[in-house]
């Protein structure tokens, strides 16, 4: 295990009992079924709010980058489908814990983005996945990102740090990958590693048009991907991102 030691152990009064619970029982469960190698903590703001863009390749990979986030004092906050905060119990703790529901497709899809916004302006961690959903790529490079978390970014002027994931994959294959559902043995190791903010000053004052929130989206993603060819000791394929 490679744990940051520079990341602060959270309490209770500081985060909230509901998130301290939860993330009690998921920082046991990931210590159980896997080992851990957190690195880049050092790049998480300690003071302020800010973005944190994360890949994601397996539907409990949240877990492994939530440990990680939250270990630093600073829990995030992910958009959640809305439809989830309808089902009992899941849904109060949804809401307890400040997830930010989103409705897709909607005249509400909106609101998700300006609750987003006071979260950041309030001084909390906002988490998103560029790409809006599990990869689909084969080799689980991240799929194209969405303008989101850009937008997100070039409104608020917050840092925009980037994280890679890798590892959750071996214990929750996205869409049963390789026909395995659920694989608790090896344990695998739940990497996570955050990189230096990336840098989007040069846009703040040239407008929210979609050549801007593409050339940003293209800047936080390639950030994140370089990160995830460290982690997996590869280059990513070539033409990926064209």
């Amino acid at each position: 295990m490679d744990e940051n030691t520079d990341q602060r152990d959270a309490k209770p009064g500081r985060i909230g009992m509901t998130y301290w619970l939860i993330a009690t029982v998921v920082r046991a469960a990931n210590r159980v079924f896997a080992r851990r190698e957190w690195q880049g903590g050092h790049h998480l703001p300690v003071a302020g709010g800010y973005i944190t863009v994360i890949n994601h390749n397996s539907y409990v990979d949240a877990f492994a980058y939530g440990h990680f986030q939250y270990d630093s004092g600073k829990p995030p906050h992910f958009f959640v489908k809305a439809s989830l905060f309808k089902v009992p119990v899941l849904g109060a703790a949804l809401r307890a814990t400040g997830q930010i529901p989103v409705e897709r497709r909607s005249t509400r899809a909106a609101d998700s983005l300006r609750a987003a916004y006071e979260a950041v302006r309030s001084g909390e961690c906002v988490a998103i996945y560029p790409e809006g959903t599990l990869t689909r790529d084969p080799e689980l490079w991240p799929g194209p990102p969405k303008t989101g978390a850009a937008r997100l970014a070039l409104m608020t002027r917050a840092p925009v740090i980037p994280v890679a994931q890798w590892g959750a994959h071996e214990l929750v294959p996205p869409y049963a990958r390789g026909g395995r559902r659920v694989r608790l043995r090896p344990r695998p190791t739940l990497v996570v590693h955050a990189g230096p903010p990336v840098d989007l000053s040069d846009l703040y004052d040239a407008g929210l048009t979609v050549p801007v929130l593409r050339e940003a989206s293209s800047r936080i993603m390639d950030a994140v991907v370089t990160l995830l060819e460290d982690i997996r000791g590869e280059k990513r394929p070539s033409g990926y991102g064209t």
